[in-house]
């Protein structure tokens, strides 16, 4: 879970969606155009115009959820060709100001970005626009190919922004691929599975962590640690020398600690000397690369608008990881840990292929029951974003820090969605949730969940979030046929303050692991005393610190468990040197 923003409240749905500019009857207008030497071809996406209080850093990368947070507005465009004006005008949809008219006067740094929508024509028969990541894990503001105009100042007075031209001359570059190292490797595959259901060819990825000796032992075959969470870069967490000397100290405001950044090295370097002490067991550990036009991050799960992901990752990404680096290759030799997504995902893979691993390590999980969809309960509640009341409206709260502040609530975060992308286009937490778990829509979008604007539950939607996503329902209902498949894989830890209310389908799953007795679950339900999201079963140290310790604090559990459950004749030898 990531990228929760506020967003006001606006009446004007039809303008959210539309394909081209809407008019006011005002003479505030902003004309945006692609220059020729952009190229040729006619473009389809998502205009963004975004104004900012000032230009430290360009105002795309100043909308957040936050109260720092500037100005963003947003319409689709189709076929928006070079040397063409398209016209922003003063009733364009907007966060958290709802209209580019109700803009206080003041000066301002303006600049406008085209999210580039690329053409699918999907297995489903469907054909939908969508935006293509392209290595940087489905970032609308720096995502390579997308065009952008110089940040300009602007006066806004009490007669409005006026007459404005923007020019998008500039384009954002391709990333460079992360280079091989002894330790680490990179690969990437065309999955066939995805590609048959996108209708163009899609690719899997992983950065793969080897261990001391994998040279020097070519006899030796491999555990594998599997690390979900969001798009990694490169292997995170492993460095081979010391904290850089020069480096200036960096304030974390999110952990209230001075000169985190350095602490980020030394725990990157400490990870490095454990993982080249001689008693500390061999094995891989990857973290793996598998966005969607939809996100940075497909939940590794297959679903009805993004296609098979959960068999392309364990049919076919797994298996090639673990011939091309001698794993193996068994169920009972892979383990799955994550935080918050890769929480999610560590139960969900776990849930879903329950002898195609042999444990998960799950830190403050996304919503692993819905009746607890973070202040929700999709099933019985009518509207996501208001308490039920006869005549107070109070909105549901959204974020929090570990004293209670408030600092969003859900309606604020699915209204700037929409500013972002429509039909679930946004690549933010709650459209990705939809494009996951909800059914496909005649349109060959996800079906929404609630509608984005008022907040009401379709309970018809929620139904099928039940039946298929919802993990502890899934559970209950299958344990008879799962139980002993999945007895003693299942670990769970979460803060008891989560940031985003998480905590409390974790005392859902709970209740249900702990009540079962045939087979009992045999794992473990741990919560942190006033911690905050992403606590992973630490006691011991903060937040801050435990958070960079993923890839070496499960282990003595990893390696009892494969003491305990390896089958007979198992190599359980020739990965254990010195």
């Amino acid at each position: 879970m990531k990228r929760f923003f506020l967003f006001f409240s606006s009446v004007l749905v039809f303008l959210v969606g539309c394909d081209g500019p809407v008019s006011s009857g005002t003479n505030d207008n902003i004309s945006i155009s692609i220059p020729d030497s952009q190229g040729e071809d006619a473009l389809d996406g998502r205009l963004l115009l975004m104004l900012a209080k000032d230009n430290d850093v360009e105002p795309r990368f100043q909308i957040s959820g936050g109260l720092k947070t500037q100005l963003i507005y947003g319409m689709n465009v189709n076929q928006m060709k070079p040397g063409q004006a398209t016209v922003f005008d003063a009733d364009a949809l907007g966060f958290p100001i709802a209209h580019l008219s109700e803009i206080p006067p003041g000066e301002y740094w303006v600049q406008a970005l085209l999210h580039v929508y690329e053409t699918f024509n999907l297995a489903t028969g469907h054909t939908v626009k969508l935006p293509m990541d392209n290595g940087e894990g489905q970032q609308w503001n720096r995502s390579p190919g997308n065009l952008y105009s110089t940040p300009q100042k602007i006066t806004v007075t009490d007669n409005g922004i006026g007459s404005l031209e923007l020019l998008l001359d500039q384009k954002i570059p391709p990333i460079e691929e992360p280079e091989d190292t002894k330790w680490i490797k990179h690969i990437k595959i065309k999955s066939e599975k995805l590609s048959e259901f996108w209708g163009r060819d899609m690719y899997l990825g992983a950065h793969v962590l080897l261990p001391k000796g994998f040279e020097e032992h070519p006899e030796a075959k491999y555990p594998l640690m599997i690390f979900h969470g969001h798009f990694p870069d490169d292997f995170g967490g492993f460095r081979t020398t010391p904290p850089d000397p020069n480096l200036e100290p960096v304030y974390s405001a999110r952990f209230n600690v001075e000169g985190y950044n350095i602490i980020q090295q030394q725990e990157a370097y400490d990870f490095y000397k454990r993982w080249n002490d001689p008693d500390f067991p061999r094995f891989l550990i990857i973290e793996i690369q598998h966005p969607t036009p939809y996100y940075d991050d497909s939940y590794a799960v297959n679903s009805a608008s993004q296609g098979p992901y959960g068999d392309a990752i364990t049919y076919e990404l797994i298996p090639h990881i673990e011939k091309e680096f001698r794993g193996l290759g068994e169920g009972w030799s892979r383990f799955l840990y994550g935080g918050s997504t890769g929480g999610w995902e560590a139960l969900a893979v776990q849930v879903k292929y329950p002898e195609e691993y042999n444990g998960c390590f799950a830190a403050c999980p996304d919503p692993i029951d819905f009746r607890a969809y973070c202040l929700t309960d999709i099933y019985e509640d009518e509207n996501a974003y208001f308490y039920e009341s006869d005549f107070k409206e109070l909105e549901v709260p959204a974020h929090r820090d570990y004293l209670g502040q408030i600092q969003s609530t859900v309606k604020e975060n699915n209204h700037l969605e929409l500013v972002l992308g429509d039909k679930s286009r946004s690549g933010q937490q709650w459209d990705i949730w939809e494009a996951t778990y909800s059914p496909q829509g005649e349109d060959g979008y996800p079906q929404r969940l609630w509608d984005k604007m008022s907040g009401e539950i379709d309970h018809s939607v929620a139904e099928y979030w039940k039946e298929n996503y919802d993990l502890r329902y899934i559970l209950e209902r299958d344990w008879d046929k799962v139980g002993e498949k999945l007895k003693g894989k299942i670990h769970i830890y979460c803060g008891d303050m989560d940031n985003y209310y998480l905590n409390n389908a974790v005392y859902l799953m709970e209740d249900f692991l702990e009540s079962t007795t045939d087979p009992y679950y045999d794992g473990e339900v741990k919560y942190g005393d006033r911690a905050e999201h992403c606590w992973n079963g630490d006691p011991e140290e903060p937040n801050h610190i435990s958070r960079l310790r993923y890839n070496s604090m499960y282990v003595p559990k990893i390696m009892k468990r494969i003491a305990e459950t390896a089958p007979e004749g198992a190599d359980l030898k020739s990965w254990r040197y010195r």
